[in-house]
């Protein structure tokens, strides 16, 4: 069996958070990387030891195969753990990280290949028997394939990227006119997230309940499905809210979802912590959707109800390690709530922005995973979610009583949150109905339909606080590299030697670690402009450029696309907000603008 003594986490954010505490629990040691930007970040003060990637982007730090081993040689790692996101689920690194004789803390390579694309993953599920609605046997080869699936299945249709999955690269056409549109937004999603834009199509299920299984399978046969999870709560096929078990299913599809589960993956011979996706329409049927071959966003809420830490178990089955059991039973309920900088009122636009103020809930079933602290500043480059809020009870009714409480406490000044959409959802009947023995009728796209008018009405987060300055005698951090290697030292502030602008998000004081003293902070950031006025098209938040789709001097009609924005992940299509004349485009493919830019005019 492999020894494992010390974990490189090629990740960032919470989940290098997460990942590093299991570590240090199990006695290991963890190494930290980080971008230009991360420099200060959280994870890089909870890891062992921390080393710079060189670069701010996600294609030049954590997506950088060459860099990562290195850090890992350099630093002396035996294993590495990609948490999710980035390259958990890139069969290439699988395959690299084991050439270079580490461990890799994740299924095999072969098995991400053949679950990571989607197509393959259909035929895996054919073969192991589980239920799936009709789909494209490969992937696309170019829009007019996707047309003539239309034409003998019918509308709606989704549009997936065949490797990848979060949400990212999925685009759905309810309209013959949008499929050409919507297959090239899929493909530049795919590109910027996974490095590859193949798509494939299927069938798409309105109205339908997204439900999980999350699995473990050791390297002795054994496959164990942990719990069930219902994730039908999200935005742009995101998942904003989590629980488990997953309620109001039926004996009859708990059955069929486990036992599918543990079908697909011995027959895809998985070893590791996996998560396998179904829909359930309206109906009741039930449709295999995919399997996420690494550690998903919400593994907190089976946690809480399983006693079991997902984390470690990864660890232990990467050593070679038997489960030691065949099932679990579970206890309660467990609520996850994504804290991500978005302005839900704004269509969930990504915020990006420094936290002025943060104050987490605590008491009773309260849980929170986070990637930041106050000060930090949420960056434009990477994902939204800044934290987790996990909230348990005995019973559902009693984990949403304790999480409107929890919201309630939970405070976060200097940029807007998703947190006025959890209230407001914890008050909607259709996600908890008076009687506790009513079925929800939440659904996956409930948020941006019957929930809609609701969301638009949400209020503004309040402004950002004026703070403390730095008082005499505090002492402060300041972060040095040594041939790469991140290092601090702790002197008296009054040397000001941190004191540079536009360096760190925040953490340069000695508040940044609780008991070194005060923290020094700067004044909060300006809000954002919020929107195009007169003859001017403003961007309505920082981000980049990724398609431009008029010309100087093009007529447009009201509505039409002008510019699609990719912040923060996401694409956001930039529409005309009046007819005209298109006049000083200045916007190109590539360029980055901040929130009030001006794109263009739009005259006549």
């Amino acid at each position: 069996m492999p020894l494992i003594t010390k974990v490189l986490v090629a990740n960032r954010g919470e989940i290098a958070v997460r990942i590093a505490r299991a570590c240090r629990d199990a006695g290991v040691a963890s190494v930290a990387v980080y971008s230009d930007t991360d420099r200060d970040a959280l994870h890089v003060h909870v890891a062992d030891e921390a080393y710079a990637l060189d670069g701010a982007r996600a294609a030049e730090t954590y997506l950088d195969i060459p860099k990562l081993l290195d850090v890992a040689r350099r630093s002396g790692a035996d294993a590495v753990h990609p948490g999710y996101g980035f390259l958990s689920e890139n069969a290439q690194f699988a395959q690299a990280v084991t050439d270079a004789g580490l461990v890799w803390v994740g299924p095999p390579p072969a098995a991400i290949e053949a679950l990571g694309d989607k197509v393959s993953a259909r035929h895996i599920a054919q073969r192991a028997g589980a239920p799936l609605v009709a789909g494209t046997p490969e992937p696309v080869r170019d829009v007019a394939e996707i047309h003539a699936f239309a034409a003998e299945h019918g509308l709606p249709v989704a549009i997936k990227a065949a490797f990848g999955g979060g949400g990212r690269g999925l685009k759905v056409a309810r309209e013959a006119d949008e499929i050409d549109e919507m297959y090239e937004s899929a493909v530049r999603e795919a590109v910027a997230a996974f490095g590859r834009g193949e798509c494939f199509v299927e069938r798409y299920l309105d109205r339908p309940r997204h439900v999980e299984t999350q699995c473990l399978a050791d390297a002795h046969g054994t496959v164990v499905v942990v719990s069930t999870r219902d994730c039908s709560l999200q935005r742009r096929h995101q998942k904003l809210v989590e629980e488990a078990p997953a309620p109001f299913l039926t004996d009859a599809q708990q059955q069929t979802l486990v036992a599918a589960s543990q079908a697909i993956l011995r027959e895809a011979g998985y070893v590791g912590a996996g998560t396998c996706e179904f829909l359930v329409g309206a109906d009741g049927t039930v449709s295999f959707l995919e399997v996420n071959t690494r550690l998903q966003v919400e593994h907190p809420v089976t946690e809480e109800i399983s006693g079991i830490d997902l984390v470690r178990e990864q660890l232990r089955i990467a050593a070679g390690e038997p489960l030691g059991y065949t099932e679990v039973v579970t206890r309660g309920h467990s609520l996850e709530f994504r804290i991500n900088g978005e302005d839900p009122a704004a269509g969930f636009l990504p915020a990006p922005g420094r936290i002025s103020r943060l104050r987490f809930p605590s008491g009773p079933g309260v849980r929170v995973d986070s990637g930041v602290v106050e000060g930090d500043t949420v960056s434009g480059l990477f994902d939204s979610m800044i934290a987790k809020l996990v909230v348990t009870g005995a019973t559902r009714r009693q984990a949403v009583e304790r999480a409107r409480r929890a919201l309630a406490e939970l405070e976060v000044v200097g940029i807007p949150t998703v947190v006025p959409f959890h209230r407001a959802v914890l008050e909607s009947e259709a996600f908890v109905p008076a009687d506790d023995t009513t079925p929800f009728t939440v659904h996956t796209r409930w948020i941006e339909t019957e929930f809609a008018q609701t969301v638009a009405g949400l209020g503004r987060p309040a402004p950002a606080q004026e703070e403390a300055q730095l008082p005499d005698g505090a002492l402060e951090r300041v972060v040095v590299e040594v041939g790469g290697k991140r290092l601090e030292v702790v002197l008296p502030a009054a040397l000001g030697l941190g004191r540079t602008s536009g360096t760190g998000p925040g953490r340069g004081g000695a508040g940044a670690r609780p008991g070194a003293g005060p923290r020094r902070t700067s004044r909060p950031r300006a809000g954002r402009s919020g929107g195009s006025n007169g003859t001017t098209l403003a961007s309505p938040m920082q981000g980049t450029i990724v398609k431009v789709a008029v010309a100087e001097g093009a007529q447009v009609a009201e509505g039409d696309l002008v510019v699609v924005l990719e912040a923060m992940k996401m694409e956001q299509p930039l529409v005309a907000h009046r007819a005209g004349t298109v006049r000083s485009l200045t916007a190109g493919v590539g360029s980055s603008v901040s929130a009030g830019s001006a794109i263009c005019e739009i005259v006549g």
